[in-house]
């Protein structure tokens, strides 16, 4: 089976959720549609990432096909890990346990984009991490989507 790996890195704080929501649906859906099994990786880190782990869920429910995966890709353990297994179909944690926590993000997000065949952004700030891993993401020469500008 090919798989179609794709991550989501985003600004932690939206202002027009619903209409970012229409849009993570529209490409989720083509991409659902379009490839054999779709790989869904994606952190927990502010409301981009919650925006775009409720789109996955929601086209998973009304396409009602079992070709993809929401995975949480964890920088680090989390308290809350046994509450995210009932909403993400896999855990991973790919940094290395002596990574310090302030580089453990930017880690996370490097490997999310080296691990990816195309990356979803909302950036529209030239600062941060999410431009910081868009940055990267252009330097890999990964495909990139960025619906803050579609």
């Amino acid at each position: 089976m090919e798989i179609f790996r794709v991550s989501f890195i985003g600004h932690r704080e939206l202002h027009n959720v619903r209409e970012i929501e229409d849009k993570l649906e529209k490409s989720i859906y083509n991409l659902i549609d379009n490839h054999q099994y779709v790989e869904f990786y994606l952190g927990r880190n502010g409301d981009f990432d919650i925006s775009a782990a409720s789109s996955i869920k929601r086209v998973q429910r009304k396409s009602q096909t079992a070709n993809s995966s929401l995975i949480l890709v964890l920088p680090y353990h989390a308290k809350d890990e046994e509450f995210y297994k009932n909403f993400y179909d896999e855990i991973i944690l790919p940094i290395e346990k002596n990574t310090h926590f302030k580089a453990a993000i930017t880690k996370r997000n490097e490997w999310m984009i080296d691990n990816s065949d195309l990356l979803i952004v909302y950036v529209k700030d030239q600062s941060g991490g999410a431009y910081t891993a868009l940055k990267y993401a252009k330097k890999k020469e990964v495909e990139i989507i960025n619906i803050a500008y579609l």
